[in-house]
This record gives structure tokens, sequence and C-alpha cells, in this order.
């Protein structure tokens, strides 16, 4: 039970070391769809290596299951470059924060259309996220904010919400993990192909390749690939609400790499709005549990 705790916090920790990848990638000229497709691509290399080492029954999906695949490959590519342009137009923090709205937003979803109870732990998780989220843009307190980078953070919570959501009904249907995250990847490094101006990558990638490569391996791994692994071995002991409920770890991680790292100013209505958005989350992960 120890291991997948730490394995938990590790998970999270490397999710949240996003921030640094970007930081040096895109002064190279990369931008938030290129670091996407890179991302997309790298991890599904790898787990394709992964998949046919452990399980080469995981290559073989069902039509329907495969196109339950691309609708999350679709909301893996939007949460991955929608995150990593708010990133760049706001604050790690910031973004990394909006893009946790996602569990908010499916319980909302939930409510509306799926016949879920309005209970009140998830109505309160609903004040403390749209206050939070006022508080983190800086539309409450006034403070300067940028509106595109605020829709691009909020637009990554949303295809989180919907990664999450078309992967849940895969597994509902009985489809193989391993098979869902394979597929996912590679629809999103599709997707991301076609939608980041490929022509520009040999160039953006042969002006320092001893550089530029290293960190695009790393992207893709170390923010994608073994946080994945440690996540699912953890799942297989601790309960899956549990297991949610510690993975806030990746947003207070990329806050502290943020403020540590790149001085970044953490404001006083930030780091009340960091903590509702964070309270509400929480929340919902420890009543799902109960």
């Amino acid at each position: 039970m120890k291991r997948s705790f730490i394995f938990v916090i590790l998970a999270g920790i490397l999710w949240g070391t996003s921030s640094i990848m970007v930081h040096f990638i895109a002064p190279l000229g990369f931008s938030s769809l290129q670091m996407t497709f890179f991302r997309g691509l790298i991890s599904f290399i790898f787990m394709i290596i992964y998949v046919a080492v452990k399980d080469k029954s995981a290559f073989k999906v069902k039509p329907l299951e495969l196109l339950l695949f691309a609708a999350s490959g679709l909301g893996f590519f939007g949460t991955a470059s929608g995150y990593f342009f708010s990133m760049q137009a706001t604050s790690v923090s910031t973004a990394v924060v909006l893009m946790y709205t996602a569990p908010v937003l499916v319980m909302i979803f939930s409510v509306l259309f799926l016949g879920e109870k309005l209970t009140p732990v998830k109505a309160v998780s609903v004040v403390c996220m749209v206050v939070g989220c006022g508080l983190v843009s800086g539309i409450i307190g006034g403070l300067k904010f940028d509106a595109l980078g605020i829709a691009m953070g909020l637009l990554s919570g949303v295809s989180y919400a919907a990664y999450n959501i078309f992967t849940k009904i895969s597994m509902r249907r009985g489809a193989n993990p391993m098979s869902a995250t394979l597929y996912c990847f590679m629809f999103s490094a599709i997707v991301a192909f076609f939608a980041c101006e490929p022509q520009e990558i040999p160039a953006l990638v042969l002006q320092n390749v001893g550089v530029t490569i290293p960190l695009l391996i790393a992207l893709g791994v170390f923010t994608c690939v073994l946080p994945y692994l440690l996540y699912t071995n953890a799942l297989k002991i601790l309960p899956a609400g549990t297991a949610s409920a510690m993975s806030i770890v990746e947003p207070m991680a990329a806050t502290v790499f943020s403020v540590v790292l790149f001085d970044e100013k953490l404001t006083a209505p930030s780091a009340v709005g960091i903590v509702l958005i964070l309270g509400a989350v929480f929340m919902l992960s420890r009543n799902e549990k109960a």
C-alpha cells in the first residue's frame, strides 16, 4: 500500500514537470501544437514497445472501441495543446489549475445530462470552482489577465473532462486499458500532426539536434509515459477515489516549480483561487470514494 501511495505522488510530480519541459522547449521555436504532437508521438512509440512486451493482444481492438479511443485521443490532444498554450500566455499555476477544473466539469455534465443528483458537496464544489477560476484568472479583483490564455486553459479543462468521459465509457464496455492508452496516444499524435504546421518541424529539430531531441523525448517520457505507468500500477491496489484525490500533487508540484525555478509571482488572490479549485477537486474525489 505504501509503495502505491509513493507511485501516485511520483506520478503527480512527473506530470507537474510539464512546466519545466515547456520552459526549455518553447524558446526553441516550437508551438504548443508541435509540443503536443511530439508528446503524443513519443508516448505512442514507447507504448508500442511496452504493449509488445507485456500484452500483444492489446493491439487488437473492435471498431466501436477504436471510435471511442479516437474521441479520447481528441480530448488528450485538446488537453495538452490548451495547457501548453495557456502556460505560455498566462502562468504555470494558472494553466494547471484551469486544467484541473475537469473533474468539476465532468460532474456538472453528469448532473445536467446523465441524471446524477446534485448533492450539497457537488454544489459547494461548483461554487468553489467558479470563484476560484475568477480569482486565478484575475476577473475577480480587477487584475490584468490574458483572455485567450484563460480561454485556452479552460479549453484544456473541458478537453480533459471529455478525455475522462470517453475513457470511462470504453472501460465500462470492457476495453483493455493498454489498448485505450496506446490508441489514445496514436490519435492524439495524428490530430496534432495535421494541426501543427509539420513542415516547420525538420528545421526546428535540426537547428540544435543535440539539445532538441533529448528535450522532446523527455517531454513524452517524463510528462506522459512514466507517470501513466506509475499511476496505473498504483490503481491495482489503491481505490480510484483515493488515487484521484492524491493526484492533486500535480498542480501543487507545477506551482512550486514555477515559483522556485522560474520566479513566477503568486499573488494572494491567485493563491486563494488555487486552494478553492483544488479543494473542489479534492471534495469530489473523496465524495466519489465514499
